[in-house]
């Protein structure tokens, strides 16, 4: 089991910053949008528990590398973890980097590379994802 801590902990008008840990060690900051009632493509989603399935570039039209895939979000889809630094680069999905400041995660690229060579690392399957706001 793999299991992902998503500590959500600096929030502001146009997005939500946090902390992603795997398997009790941190790995990256991530940057979401603000929490607007789950609503599709402007708010993150709530806190809880997911599945979360590792996604090859062939599942994807828009995303050309293995990024990960949030599942059975109430009354959303296609909630993934993927590259970007500005809250402008999600509809609703999660962000990694190594950095962040207000409404910015740095060092997108490298950060999604880390975060998805420690899932292969560890197997790739049966990961769960635990989203808490601090």
């Amino acid at each position: 089991m793999i299991n992902l801590l998503l500590i959500r902990d600096t929030f502001s008008e146009e997005s939500t910053l946090g902390e992603l840990f795997i398997n009790g060690e941190r790995i990256c900051d991530t940057l979401e949008r603000p929490y607007f009632n789950n609503l599709k493509n402007i708010s993150c989603i709530p806190e809880g528990n997911y599945k979360v399935r590792l996604r090859l570039p062939r599942e994807s039209a828009t995303r050309d590398y293995v990024h990960l895939l949030v599942q059975d979000v109430p009354d959303r889809d296609y909630i993934l973890f993927h590259r970007g630094n500005y809250p402008k680069d999600t509809s609703g999905c999660i962000l990694v980097g190594l950095g962040s400041k207000q409404d910015f995660v740095s060092n997108s690229t490298l950060a999604m590379d880390l975060l998805i060579k420690e899932v292969i690392h560890l197997g790739g399957e049966n990961i769960n994802l635990i989203i808490k706001n601090k």
